[in-house]
């Protein structure tokens, strides 16, 4: 898988299964992860070099992205905008 332009494929990290105090959160109250690690990168729009790479851990919005299943994995397109911090 090749994204276009600025666009950038994301594998969100797992929910958090349990909280710092030991109590185990179910199904239904568990949020949508705001962190992943970046899979694909576009080659940029117009001669602006990708910031991203592959392999990178970021955060970005709760609301970011498209979300797809791509052979059995959930994943995120979103442009690099979206993309709010490089950990």
């Amino acid at each position: 898988m090749k994204p276009i332009n600025d666009r950038v494929v994301v594998k969100p990290a797992p929910a958090e299964e349990k909280t710092s105090g030991g109590i185990i959160v179910p199904d239904t109250a568990k949020e949508k992860p705001q962190r992943g690690e970046v899979i694909a990168v576009g080659p940029g729009k117009e001669g602006n070099a990708m910031t991203v790479s592959v392999g990178d851990i970021v955060l970005y919005g709760k609301y970011a992205g498209q979300e797809l299943k791509h052979e059995g994995q959930d994943l995120l397109i979103m442009r690099e905008d979206d993309i709010l911090i490089i950990l």
